[in-house]
């Protein structure tokens, strides 16, 4: 019982919400992600653009014009494509 606990606090230290996984997956996307939220807004401001939605994180949208997508734009502007 007491190898089975110390095995899951070390599988939580390590791989938990908390854990250093996380933290360090943190670490290397928050910049990332920063650079993409700068593109975005200045993109919405010089487009004079009301709202940007991302689809990535759970928004349902039932259908979009794919003419409307704006992804292309962003990474154009981070220099990627």
């Amino acid at each position: 019982y007491n190898k089975e606990k110390e095995t899951r606090d070390l599988q939580k230290k390590r791989f938990g919400f908390e854990g250093d996984l996380f933290k360090k997956r943190q670490e290397l996307i928050k910049p990332i992600q920063d650079k993409v939220y700068v593109a975005i807004q200045k993109l919405a401001v010089d487009k004079s653009y009301d709202f940007i939605l991302d689809k990535s994180e759970g928004i349902t949208v039932i259908f979009a014009d794919p003419k409307l997508d704006r992804s292309d734009d962003v990474l154009k502007f981070l220099g990627v494509k």
